[in-house]
């Protein structure tokens, strides 16, 4: 009788966000078509690592499980993605699964993405609308304009490339690729240009577009393609024509 098959997964676990990491390993049985996902959910379901010893579930994030909501981030060997498009056929094993370190671990593989939406606020990352009456229909946008601010659209604060930059980390305050691309996307709507002096204020000072080393790791990471460096250089430009207009004591846009 042949040996079954099984996955064999390495995982990097910390049981408070002020205790030391630790690996555990785990042994699962294999299935066809198992993604990330599917394999911790076995192990939460059987706790029981490779040694045979019962042992506390694996904490993670997941919600939509269609890589839209962004909240299964996590390294998996050795590159940052979405856990619930890692199919297990595709990846080497051991597979190891480890939390995102840009962020401050709350357990296991479940991280504090509180300094990314906080860089967002900063930035002001929404459309100022007043929702008390009805303003009508709002102004439409050149089509190909459209098309370019939709690439944008598609984040989903994954987090993915602030982890794969290499100037976002404990000792820097850069807010990162992701709020800056929030910024031409908001910038570049017709009710959100009015606010777009505000949104490059924010982005001009300390640990805004100066802190970008250019290193492209972002675009290469990002799991929904979005062209962040494009985004940056773009808003470079813009933070130029700013300066200027600060200069000469004009905030138009």
């Amino acid at each position: 009788m042949s040996e079954k098959k099984t996955i064999r997964l390495i995982i990097t676990r910390q049981d408070r966000p002020d205790s030391a990491p630790y690996e555990e390993e785990f042994e699962i049985p294999y299935r066809p078509n198992m993604n990330v996902i599917s394999a911790l959910m076995e192990i939460r379901r059987n706790p029981v690592n490779a040694k045979g010893q019962k042992t506390t579930p694996v904490v993670w994030e997941m919600n939509c499980l269609e890589e839209v909501c962004g909240a299964c981030s996590m390294v998996i060997n050795g590159k940052p993605r979405q856990a619930c498009t890692a199919l297990i056929d595709k990846l080497e094993q051991p597979i190891r699964l480890e939390p995102m370190r840009t962020f401050p671990v709350v357990r296991d593989l479940q991280v504090d993405r509180s300094r990314m939406f906080d860089s967002l606020k900063k930035v002001k990352a929404w459309i100022p609308i007043d929702g008390t009456y009805d303003l009508g229909p709002g102004p439409r946008m050149p089509e190909r304009k459209r098309q370019w601010a939709y690439e944008l659209s598609k984040c989903m604060t994954c987090g993915v490339c602030l982890e794969a930059c290499p100037n976002v980390n404990s000792k820097s305050n850069f807010i990162g690729p992701a709020p800056l691309s929030q910024v031409r996307l908001f910038n570049a709507h017709p009710t959100g240009a009015m606010h777009k002096a505000e949104r490059m204020k924010a982005i001009m000072g300390d640990g805004g577009l100066a802190n970008c080393g250019n290193s492209q790791n972002c675009v290469q990471a990002c799991p929904k393609g979005i062209p962040l460096t494009t985004s940056i250089a773009a808003l470079n430009r813009e933070a130029t024509i700013q300066m200027f207009r600060n200069f000469f004591g004009s905030d138009e846009v």
